[in-house]
C-alpha cells in the first residue's frame, strides 16, 4: 500500500501560487573522501547514467569504483573549492536568485528554487518546500541545455518518484531542451566574443561537452546531434568557418566507448600538428564545476602545454552572465504561459474588480 506524504495544510478560497525549480546535476558537501563518496555512490547508482546489469554494476561500484576513486576525486574537488563552497552549487544559486529577479520585473510573482539531482538540496525537498509555500503549478527547468536520457530524463525520474508519493499533485510541466534556443546561443556568442576583445582569436577553437557512452546515441538519444546543432548555431554566430573549431567529449569513464572525438587527445593532437594557440569553452555547462575548472583549465591546459602548444585560454561557463539570465528568464516565461502567476492579494482584487464592473452593468 502507498504511503503519502501528509499535506501542507489547506485553506478554502486559497489562491493558487506558481513555482519555479531549477536544477542541476549536484556536487559533494564537502571536499572530505566521505562526503564525495557519497555523492559518487548516489550518482553512480543511478540506471539512467551507468546502463550496465545492476548485480555487476553493483559489484564493480561498491568493489572497486567507491573504494578507490573518491580520494581521487576528493582531491580535485579541493582544487577547485571557493570560500563558499563548491562553485556548481555558488552559481547555480545565484542563477536562481537573479531568475526571481528577473522574473518579478516581468511581473511574474512566483516562487522560484534551486534542486540538485544527487546530493542536497534534493528536488523531494524543494517540490515539498513549493507544495507548503502553496504552489499548485510547477515548472522544472534542468540547468541542461542538451537533452539526453542520462541527465534531463534522470532529473524527471526524481520529479515522478516524489510525485508517486504526494496525495495532492500540483501541475507539472518541464522543459526538456533549449539547445538551440536563441537568446543561450547569443548569451555564449557575446561571452566569448568579450574575452576575444581582449585576448585575440585563437587559431583554433574548442567546444568540449560531457561526453556519454556512443551505445546510447545508438539507442536514440538526442544528446549527441544536439550538441553538434548547438556548435554550428554558435558557430555560425561568431561566423567561424568549420576548420576553425571542434567538437568534443569529455568526462570519459570506464573502457567502453563513448562519444568521440575526445576532449583530451584532441587537445594534444592540435598541439603536436603545430597549433600554438587554443581556446576552449563548455556549452553544455552553464555553470562552472569540476569538469570545467579542473578537467579543462587544469588538466586540459597541462595537456597541450606539455604537447607543444604554446597559449590556452578557458572561456568560463555562462555563470549569472546577464545575457544568460536574460535568456533563462525569457525561456521560463515562454514556459510560464496560461498559467497564472499572481499573489493572493491581486487575484483577490481582480476578482472585486470584475463583480463591480458586473454590478454596473446591472444597474444600468
Amino acid at each position: 500500500m502507498t504511503s503519502f506524504k501528509p499535506e501542507p495544510p489547506f485553506s478554502h478560497g486559497q489562491a493558487p501560487r506558481t513555482g519555479v525549480l531549477f536544477c542541476n546535476l549536484g556536487t559533494p558537501a564537502s571536499t572530505s573522501t566521505a562526503d564525495v563518496r557519497k555523492f559518487l555512490g548516489e550518482f553512480l547508482s543511478d540506471p539512467r547514467v551507468v546502463e550496465i546489469p545492476r548485480l555487476l554494476w553493483w559489484l564493480i561500484l561498491h568493489g572497486i569504483i567507491l573504494r578507490f576513486r573518491p580520494a581521487k576525486s576528493a582531491a580535485k574537488y579541493a582544487s577547485i573549492w571557493t570560500p563558499e563552497g563548491s562553485p556548481l552549487k555558488v552559481w547555480t544559486e545565484k542563477q536562481t536568485g537573479l531568475l526571481q529577479t528577473w522574473l518579478s520585473g516581468r511581473g511574474h510573482k512566483v516562487a522560484v528554487r534551486y534542486a540538485m539531482r544527487y546530493g542536497q538540496t534534493s528536488i523531494a525537498e524543494q517540490l515539498d518546500a513549493l507544495k507548503a509555500e502553496g504552489a499548485t503549478r510547477i515548472l522544472v527547468v534542468p540547468a541542461y541545455p542538451q537533452y539526453s536520457a542520462t541527465t534531463s530524463a534522470s532529473l524527471f525520474d526524481a520529479v515522478y518518484a516524489w510525485a508517486a508519493t504526494v496525495r495532492n499533485l500540483p501541475e507539472l510541466r518541464f522543459i526538456n531542451r533549449y539547445h538551440d534556443d536563441t537568446g543561450y546561443i547569443a548569451a555564449l556568442a557575446e561571452s566569448m566574443e568579450r574575452s576575444w576583445k581582449v585576448h585575440g582569436r585563437p587559431e583554433q577553437l574548442v567546444m568540449s561537452f560531457h561526453g556519454v557512452p556512443e551505445r546510447t546515441l545508438q539507442l536514440g538519444d538526442p544528446y549527441h546531434c544536439e550538441c553538434f546543432k548547438t556548435a554550428r548555431l554558435l558557430a555560425d554566430r561568431l561566423g567561424l568557418t568549420k576548420d576553425q573549431y571542434k567538437v568534443t567529449f569529455q568526462s570519459r569513464l570506464g573502457r567502453a566507448k563513448w562519444l568521440q572525438p575526445y576532449t583530451e587527445p584532441t587537445l594534444i593532437a592540435l598541439a603536436q600538428a603545430g597549433v600554438r594557440r587554443v581556446d576552449v569553452v563548455c556549452p553544455g555547462f552553464t555553470s562552472d564545476c569540476l569538469e570545467t575548472l579542473e578537467e579543462i583549465d587544469m588538466e586540459g591546459r597541462s595537456a597541450f602545454l606539455q604537447a607543444g602548444g604554446a597559449q590556452f585560454h578557458y572561456i568560463a561557463c555562462l555563470n549569472a552572465d546577464a545575457a544568460w539570465i536574460n535568456a533563462l528568464g525569457e525561456l521560463v516565461h515562454t514556459h510560464l504561459a496560461g498559467w497564472p502567476t499572481q499573489e493572493a492579494a491581486d487575484t483577490q482584487g481582480l476578482a472585486v474588480s470584475r463583480e463591480a464592473a458586473l454590478a454596473l452593468g446591472a444597474s444600468q
